[in-house]
C-alpha cells in the first residue's frame, strides 16, 4: 500500500509541475500583449481641456497620459488685447490649444477608438458645447511617449534658434543704421554747416546755350562777331525761303562768299 501511495504521489507531482509553467506562460503572454498606444487629436475646439478628453474617452478604455499643445504666444497676445479692448461686452480670455496626444494603456483599444470615433460628434448630449465639433483622431503606429517628448524638445529648440536669428538680424540692421547716421554727420561737418546739407554737395553742370553765348559776347570783339553771325543766319534763312518759292536750288554754304 505504501508503494502504491508513493507511486500516486510521484505521478501527481509531475502533472502539477507541468501545469504551473503553462499558467506562467499565459501570464507572461498577457503581460507582453498589453502595449500602450497613442492617438493623435488634430482638432481641439475652443475651451476644450485635457479633463474633457479624458472624461469622454475613458468610457472606451483606460486612458493614460494626455498632452495638449498650447497656441502660439502671438495669437495669445492678440486674444488678450481683443478681450481687454472689448468695452462693455468684454469677453474673458481663455487659453486654447491647437493639437493633442492621448495615450491608452492598450494599443488595441487605441486603434479601435481612433477607427470608430473619427468624424463623429464630440458631445453626445444635446446641450454639450462640443456637440457640433467632430473628432479628428488618428492612431500613431509605433509611436511612443518618448518620441513625443523628443519632438516637442526639437520644436522648442528650433523656435529658440529662429528667435535668436531674428534678434541678431535686427541688431545688425540697427548697427548699420547708426553707423550710416554717424558717417553722414561726419561728412556734413567736414564739408560745412551740417544744418545746410545742400551746400555740401558740389556738382559741375554743363553750361547751357545761353550761357555759352553770353560768354562769347563778353569776350573782346565778341558782340560784333555775334551780330555778324546773326545777320548771316538771317540771310541764309531768307535765301532758302526764296529758293523754295521760286523752285531754284538752295544755296550751299561752300559756294558762299565771305
Amino acid at each position: 500500500m505504501e508503494a502504491e501511495e508513493a507511486e500516486a504521489t510521484s505521478e501527481e507531482g509531475p502533472l502539477e509541475a507541468e501545469e504551473e509553467p503553462e499558467e506562467s506562460e499565459e501570464a507572461a503572454c498577457s503581460k507582453k500583449r498589453v502595449v500602450p498606444g497613442i492617438v493623435y487629436l488634430g482638432h481641439v475646439p475652443p475651451r476644450f481641456r485635457p479633463l474633457h478628453v479624458r472624461n469622454l474617452l475613458s468610457a472606451y478604455g483606460e486612458v493614460g497620459r494626455v498632452f495638449f499643445q498650447a497656441e502660439d504666444q502671438f495669437v495669445r497676445r492678440k486674444k488678450k488685447a481683443a478681450a481687454a479692448s472689448g468695452g462693455k461686452k468684454r469677453s474673458r480670455y481663455s487659453k486654447d490649444y491647437t493639437e493633442g496626444w492621448v495615450e491608452f494603456r492598450d494599443k488595441r483599444v487605441a486603434k479601435r477608438v481612433a477607427a470608430s470615433l473619427h468624424n463623429t460628434p464630440m458631445g453626445t448630449r444635446r446641450r454639450s458645447p462640443f456637440r457640433y465639433d467632430l473628432w479628428n483622431l488618428k492612431y500613431l503606429h509605433r509611436f511612443t511617449w518618448s518620441h513625443l517628448s523628443e519632438h516637442l524638445a526639437f520644436e522648442r529648440q528650433v523656435r529658440r534658434q529662429r528667435l535668436r536669428a531674428e534678434v541678431a538680424q535686427a541688431k545688425r540692421e540697427t548697427d548699420f543704421y547708426l553707423r550710416s547716421v554717424e558717417r553722414g554727420q561726419r561728412f556734413l561737418a567736414a564739408e560745412g554747416d551740417p544744418s545746410r546739407p545742400d551746400g555740401s554737395w558740389a556738382f559741375a553742370q554743363r553750361p547751357t546755350e545761353q550761357e555759352l553765348r553770353a560768354r562769347k559776347a563778353a569776350r573782346p570783339g565778341g558782340r560784333e562777331r555775334a551780330r555778324l553771325a546773326a545777320v548771316q543766319d538771317q540771310a541764309r534763312s531768307n535765301r532758302g525761303l526764296l529758293a523754295r518759292i521760286f523752285g531754284a536750288p538752295p544755296p550751299s554754304d561752300s559756294t558762299e562768299g565771305p
